[in-house]
């Protein structure tokens, strides 16, 4: 595979607070950890690569591959800082945006606030034209009408459009003529079409997702313009791929095109990277908590491979409750993401109760810690102030931290206002938050079906090593994996992830009119298009392809993934596709329905480029000795409610074989480790820190 026979790449993860480089050569690793530049997120990107190009000694010129992992389009939307997006639409549909579901995801609140469009009504545009389920023209494209929406888009100076027509997943030939129309007038506009995007039935998530797109497009693929001119300026001239929320890398071409598919890209990484250290440990179950610093991120890992989603909500309303954010239709892994980072702020609420997030500090101005103007207590805040952190290493000795404002914003912000101590206060911030990652993971688990206490906890990112032990005491979770450079976790996962793309279709059939060639038209017709995208990144590699239809019962509002053969099917596969779907249907409800008829609404493709796997490491290490510890740090103890002094520990220090006795603190240049006084950790043989429960102190 191309990104096997490369021995020099760059990737990079840019996050809310921090951007983390790493880079590989020859298989090894050497990382920076930079403060974001949110005004021009290339800043900090370029300062991380010139930190570790000269620690390396590696030359530009030397890079064979960069990969890039961004929140930026999430943040577009949350922050609402995306483009001035108009929508033109199907007559009578204008307001498909504001009524979206039947449903209400609070039923009985009559002040429920909903989450609001990314185009405003005066923004949202009809032309006649109709199609219908089948791809049939009803009525032709009024193109007249449609040029004369020409001056109201220049007088509400419109930058972006989506175009979304009614059916237009089933023939997209309206929209491509209205891209034409309008392209010619102006042909500075960016166009997004729904059909493209998201060619899929469901008029609401498929408009949402089209305007995502043309809300964030101009703002990203300015990003990636100005990104590629520096990396051209410095001297990197390699291929650029650009991780998406599915887990797979794709080109700069079509993440400009398509940016709406990178708003889960550095979280993706992290999945990926814990995925793969499962697979390398055996760890059939594994929870991967990856905590930076504006949000956390829990994902189930089965088998070595992440859980992945078709749907993703955008800009909750309502913590936790699906229904109260934007709908992307996405190829997604499944996670559920949590405003609880190290920057997430803290306050008191009118019922006296400790709040964390979901708004952050950022990297600018960031905590009260890092002097640059903070003035509300943070997450890292309070782990300094408990003494978990050790301010003269914190990201490397990249930033200077001043305890003594964290200790200020915690006594004014939460101690005055609750009566408690500076730690107390600290500590029932880490608690709160520590507390709502808990129950996130254990809602996650038990909605899958799974007990959150059989899975081993793999814990990265600049913040989940401090807080991980916690979440492991709240969820009786056994045993915590902490990797190498877990505090640039995700990007080092963009180095384990494959090239791949994914296309999907909505071409109605019932199983009883199951007609193969109409069925291998549309696979070949979707094969063509991802193979494009992937031949672009990995043009040499070998490649695998995985075919689903979401499938249902007629009459049933929703679908499952059915996996289907890679090859061309006959007349003699309409057994096996309902012989597929009846197993999948037990396997979620226990039961078929025999009488039912089937209907297949959406066809799905995946190409995906194939890595070298790795060998099977075992985390037991043959010699078993005290590791020696750096010296000692004070540490609040809850129990006593008093600092105590507890063993500090260099990580780079240790060596596989050596234990430590909880409670400890492991330090790094990028993140620090809390072992909990009911853990004791120890170094494996590939360096990786095992934390387990010693069950006899618990006794």
């Amino acid at each position: 595979m191309m990104t096997d026979t490369i021995s020099q790449r760059l990737a990079v993860d840019i996050g809310g607070t921090f951007t983390d480089v790493v880079l590989e050569q020859d298989g090894e690793l050497m990382t920076s950890k930079v403060l974001t530049t949110p005004t021009a997120p290339e800043e900090g990107v370029l300062v991380g690569i010139e930190e570790v190009l000269a620690k390396s000694g590696v030359a530009p010129g030397d890079i064979g591959l960069f990969l890039h992992g961004t929140t930026l389009a999430t943040n577009a939307i949350i922050e609402r800082k995306g483009a001035n997006v108009a929508l033109i639409t199907t007559d009578g549909f204008r307001d498909v945006l504001e009524i979206g579901y039947e449903s209400r995801f609070n039923q009985y609140d009559i002040f429920i606030e909903k989450p609001t469009p990314l185009v405003p009504r005066h923004r949202r545009f009809t032309v006649p034209e109709r199609v219908d389920v089948h791809g049939s023209v009803l009525l032709d494209l009024d193109e007249d009408a449609l040029k004369a929406l020409l001056p109201e888009l220049d007088r509400e100076g419109v930058e972006s459009i989506a175009i979304g027509f009614l059916h237009g997943y089933a023939n997209p030939g309206h929209e491509q003529r209205a891209r034409e129309i309008i392209e010619a007038a102006r042909p500075d506009l960016s166009i997004t079409l729904s059909s493209e995007v998201c060619p899929e039935i469901r008029e609401f998530e498929r408009l949402t997702t089209a305007t995502a797109n043309a809300y964030v497009r101009p703002l990203i693929a300015r990003y990636l313009k100005n990104l590629e001119t520096r990396l051209t300026k410095l001297g990197i001239v390699s291929p650029v791929l650009l991780m998406t929320s599915g887990g797979g890398l794709t080109t700069l071409e079509t993440a400009a095109r398509f940016p709406i598919r990178l708003v889960e890209s550095g979280p993706a990484g992290g999945a990926i990277l814990a995925a793969a250290i499962a697979a390398d440990l055996d760890l059939t179950q594994a929870i991967s908590f990856d905590m930076g610093g504006t949000t956390a991120k829990i994902c189930l890992i089965d088998d070595f491979a992440a859980q992945r989603a078709r749907e993703f909500e955008v800009d909750r309303q309502a913590r936790f409750r699906k229904g109260s954010g934007l709908p992307l239709r996405i190829p997604v892994i499944e996670m559920v993401e949590i405003g609880a980072g190290g920057g997430s702020i803290a306050r008191v609420d009118a019922l006296n109760q400790i709040t964390i997030g979901p708004d952050s500090a950022g990297a600018v101005p960031g905590p009260a810690a890092y002097g640059h103007g903070g003035e509300q207590p943070t997450i890292t805040d309070a782990d300094i102030h408990l003494g978990r952190i050790d301010p003269d290493r914190f990201a490397g000795g990249q930033v200077s931290l001043s305890p003594n404002r964290a200790k200020a914003v915690l006594v004014s912000d939460i101690g005055e206002k609750l009566d408690l101590t500076s730690q107390m206060a600290a500590y029932g911030v880490t608690e709160m938050v520590d507390e709502t990652m808990a129950n996130a993971a254990r809602v996650h688990a038990v909605e899958q079906g799974k007990v959150a206490s059989d899975y081993t906890l793999i814990a990265f990112g600049g913040a989940a090593p401090l807080h991980a032990g916690r979440l492991a005491e709240k969820l009786s979770i056994q045993r915590i994996i902490v990797p190498t450079h877990a505090g640039v976790g995700s990007a080092v996962g963009f180095l384990r992830a494959p090239v791949a793309y994914e296309v999907v279709r909505s071409r109605n059939m019932r199983l009883r009119h199951y007609d193969p060639e109409f069925v291998n038209a549309i696979f070949n017709e979707m094969y063509d298009e991802a193979k494009t995208v992937v031949d672009a990144g990995a043009s040499d590699s070998v490649i695998t392809e995985h075919r689903q239809a979401y499938m249902r019962y007629l009459g049933q509002g929703h679908e499952i993934a059915v996996s289907l053969p890679t090859r061309p099917l006959t007349n003699d596969d309409a057994d096996l596709v309902q012989t597929s779907f009846d197993t999948t249907y037990e396997r979620f409800y226990q039961r078929t329905l025999p009488n039912a008829e089937v209907e297949v609404l959406t066809w799905a493709l995946t190409l995906t480029t194939v890595s070298t796997p790795s060998e099977t490491t075992s985390i037991e290490s043959a010699d078993s000795r005290d590791g020696v510890a750096a010296g000692l740090r004070a540490v609040f103890d809850p129990a006593s409610g008093e600092m105590r002094n507890i063993p500090l520990y260099w990580r780079p220090d240790l060596a596989p074989g050596d234990t430590i006795v909880g409670p400890a603190v492991i330090t790094e240049n990028e993140t620090s480790t809390f072992v909990p006084e009911i853990f004791d950790a120890r170094i494996a043989a590939n360096g990786f820190i095992i934390v387990e429960r010693n069950l006899e102190r618990i006794k």
